[in-house]
């Protein structure tokens, strides 16, 4: 008998030894969100793992017996849960609710989160916070609470990022450390090639983040072929599936006949969840606070993952936009070059034509591939495309001068012309990376990254013809100080002039290496190196085609540190370059070539974490200097040359500051500062110590939000306030070298100006939500230009509301 209890004994330990199962899950919070990178694991046992960025967990081979099961996230309170574990467990759904003493209001929604997509950015897998480089993370979350439906509205929360230009509210252009136009990237891949960086458009339905690096970013995103590259750049992330269902609708209306209905759903397709999809999208209908203003447009963005493992993840992307414009020229100076005496055009006066405008259609697609090789070791790929076409017909009106033939007008009055123009624009990237985290050599700790990339810009410039009726090569003359006629004479209509076409086509391949060398676990060294070299296949250099490819390369250093006194304060430094190997052809007038354009950066300060975690406070600073700049030469009538000279050296130079975070239970704050010190130095042209054209010397945003959670449970108020600073509206020069430009005289400057926004939110359950909003509600007159062409009046009060549900 006791032979045979010990055998059942035996039996029974044999089966609980290898009766082993699989528990499969995933971690959400009470807003129905997946949490990524939280922690699960069996209380008293080393078994244990992460959630993917899906908020997914899979836990293997878990001996059947009786467990508590703890899960934790930063900004979360623990949860532990009995369970017992006789069979696999699928489908566990974990709820953790918000720790409101420590959930911190980081930009990018999450703290310690690696934002989506953002190593198609930075190539290194580390949080915004460990990187070396300067990153904000602007995330949906965000983008909801303020109601931003621009890339301005959104980037406004980032010290130091303001407008350049609207181009007649066509375009986007954005600005950091005073480098103008800086790259705007949709999901790592350019948009539109114009290396003056003229912007985009893009719509806020489909974003998940905006990420902004600031400064040079030569290792991780290519040579700096844009006149803004040596600021930064600014990356679109769109919305890609999840593996548990949800999504929302929304519907928002608001001043100057403002419509606007979204949506946005997600779901696993099959019950394994090894497939889903997501699907977003609006429509967006609006007139203007300008009478014969307006715009429509039409967005979506489906996407699909496939898990085929759990290794491995594979994601197809695309994204559609079709938005169709009026274009205003905005308002006109009456004053000299050097006079601010903007005219604050009338709303009902329009120096534009009714039939103006301007279609822009851009189609991004993409593939991304990551495999996870091991614990430590993973490959990621992409391949990622976009296809911008803008279609121009549209007015424009002018002073006159000897430059275009005709007589100058005075200054309430202006020639308008006729024009069409049309841009098609094509860029690829290919990209191949080999990442490891926490790889261990010796005593040292790796995070590296070892990639490859291929990218394309091809675009073509369509030129048109336009038939005037009257012999003029002008429609008419129009005043300002009376009304305008804005229908367009019979009799003009514009010929496509093919021959006249212009175009080019770029292709860059670049080898990149990064390594974060952690030392002790209070410093850490970074290394980067990166080849590109770069070929023109077609085009033209000053002025004459091209007959066979141009090429040259350059490599680009980075270095840098981060010391950490104690886990709350980091200490960080850095030196980078970045060169643009297009400008090593530019000639003089002896057919010598120039050589190439180089930027360099130096980057130093403090990151710290205050109040338990709850509170982030930085401070950089930065000095840049250009070398070797090129620059077109002109006549005195403002004739191309043919040929370029070395201009001679900027210095761009300041300190940003940021506080993000709570400093109340209830109380969300973002705040920023920049002193910018941008000035011309050994300049052939440029008068010495003069500013670059719309460079402030200071900006400023706040932000603050409260939520209520006693008696007014539900209800949140915001508000805000953002500053920009006075910053001269064109470039103080010598002789002539752009338009407006007025030899020898200096430029007026463009006043600075603050505007105020507030809202309100009241949730009435966890689904369904309704905000009201007034944006520069105290109606506050500020301008943005681009030289003497546009100049551009900043919103008047408008004031709507969004409701909103989630399901």
């Amino acid at each position: 008998m006791r032979i045979i209890v010990s055998l059942l004994l035996l039996c029974s330990c044999i089966q609980t030894i290898y009766s082993q199962a699989t528990i499969q899950g995933i971690v959400k919070s009470e807003n129905n969100e997946a949490i990524p990178y939280a922690n699960v694991f069996i209380k008293g046992s080393k078994i244990g793992t992460e959630t993917n960025e899906n908020g997914s967990f899979t836990i293997k081979d878990v001996p059947h017996s009786n467990y508590k099961l703890v899960v934790s996230a930063v900004g979360f309170i623990q949860v532990s849960r009995k369970i017992m574990v006789e069979e696999n467990i699928n489908n566990l759904v974990i709820i953790l609710k918000s720790d409101t003493q420590l959930d911190e209001v980081e930009l990018f929604g999450a703290r310690d989160k690696r934002a989506e997509k953002l190593e198609t950015l930075t190539r290194l897998p580390l949080a915004p916070n460990e990187q070396l480089q300067s990153i904000s993370v602007l995330s949906h979350k965000l983008i909801d609470q303020q109601n931003a439906l621009s890339l301005s509205d959104v980037t406004k929360n980032v010290a130091g990022v303001y407008t350049f230009a609207t181009y007649g509210n066509t375009k986007e252009s954005m600005s950091l450390r005073g480098f103008r136009g800086i790259p705007l990237l949709k999901n790592g891949v350019r948009i539109n090639s114009d290396f003056r960086g003229t912007g985009i458009i893009t719509d806020m339905a489909g974003v998940d983040n905006i990420q902004v690096l600031k400064g040079i970013s030569a290792i991780s995103q290519g040579l700096g072929g844009d006149l803004g590259s040596a600021g930064g750049v600014i990356n679109v992330v769109t919305k890609t599936p999840k593996f548990y269902t949800g999504g929302e609708v929304t519907f928002r209306a608001g001043s100057f006949g403002k419509l606007r209905p979204t949506f946005d759903v997600y779901s696993p397709i099959d019950a394994d969840k090894k497939h889903a999809f997501r699907v977003a999208g609006s429509y967006d209908k609006a007139d203007s606070f300008r009478d014969h203003v307006g715009s429509e447009r039409f967005y979506v963005n489906p996407s699909y993952a496939w898990r085929p493992d759990e290794k491995t993840t594979i994601t197809l992307e695309m994204d559609y936009m079709h938005d169709s414009r009026t274009p205003d020229q905005g308002t006109l100076n009456l004053g000299a070059y050097d006079v601010n005496n903007i005219y604050k055009l009338p709303n009902n006066n329009f120096m534009g034509f009714d039939t103006d405008n301007v279609t822009t259609k851009n189609l991004t697609y993409a593939i991304r591939a990551d495999r996870k090789l091991t614990d430590k070791l993973s490959i990621k790929a992409g391949y990622f495309v976009s296809d911008l076409d803008i279609d121009t017909e549209t007015s424009y009106a002018f002073q006159g001068s000897p430059r275009n033939k005709l007589p100058v007008l005075p200054d309430n009055q202006r020639y308008r012309e006729y024009y069409a123009s049309g841009r098609k624009d094509n860029n690829s990237v290919l990209q191949l990376d080999l990442v490891g985290k926490d790889v261990e050599t010796g005593f040292l700790k790796h995070t590296f990254q070892i990639g490859a990339d291929f990218r394309t810009s091809e675009f073509d410039n369509l030129r048109y013809t336009t038939n005037y009726n009257s012999g003029n090569n002008y429609v008419d003359i129009i005043d300002v100080l009376q009304p305008i006629d804005n229908t367009l004479p019979n009799g003009i209509s514009v010929t496509r002039n093919a021959g006249a076409d212009t175009g080019s086509r770029t292709e860059a391949y670049g080898i990149t290496i990064q390594d974060k060398i952690s030392l002790t676990d209070w410093a850490d060294i970074f290394l980067g190196l990166r080849y590109t070299t770069m070929k023109r296949t077609r085009g033209s250099f000053v002025g004459k085609p091209i007959t066979e490819p141009k090429s040259d390369d350059a490599f680009n250093p980075l270095v840098g540190f981060n010391l950490k006194p104690n886990e709350n304060i980091i200490i960080f430094g850095s030196y980078a370059s970045s060169s643009d190997p297009r400008t090593s052809f530019y000639m003089d007038v002896d057919g010598n070539e120039l050589g190439t354009e180089r930027w360099d950066q130096i980057e130093t300060g403090i990151k710290s974490t205050w109040l338990n975690n709850a509170l982030r406070f930085n401070i950089t600073t930065f000095y840049t200097s250009s070398k070797n700049l090129n620059l077109p030469v002109y006549d005195n009538a403002g004739n191309d040359l043919g040929y370029y000279t070395q201009g001679g050296d900027d210095v761009r130079n300041g300190v940003e500051v940021e506080l993000i975070g709570r400093i109340l239970p209830n109380l969300e704050i973002i705040g920023g500062y920049s002193y910018l010190d941008a000035k011309y130095k050994d300049h052939v042209s440029y008068y010495y110590n003069s500013r670059p054209m719309n460079t402030p010397k200071h900006t400023a945003n706040f932000w603050a939000r409260y939520a209520f959670k006693k008696s007014l449970n539900g209800l949140s108020i915001g508000a805000g306030a953002y500053y920009l600073g006075k910053r001269p509206h064109n470039v103080w020069s010598r002789n002539y070298t752009h338009t407006g430009v007025v030899p020898g005289v200096k430029p007026f400057d463009l006043k600075a100006y603050t505007t105020v926004n507030a809202q309100a939110s009241y949730k009435f359950n966890e689904k369904l939500s309704i905000d009201v909003f007034g944006n520069n509600i105290f109606g506050e007159v500020g301008y943005n230009a681009y030289r003497t062409s546009y100049i551009n009046r900043v919103e008047p009060a408008n004031f709507g509301s969004t409701l909103r549900y989630k399901f």
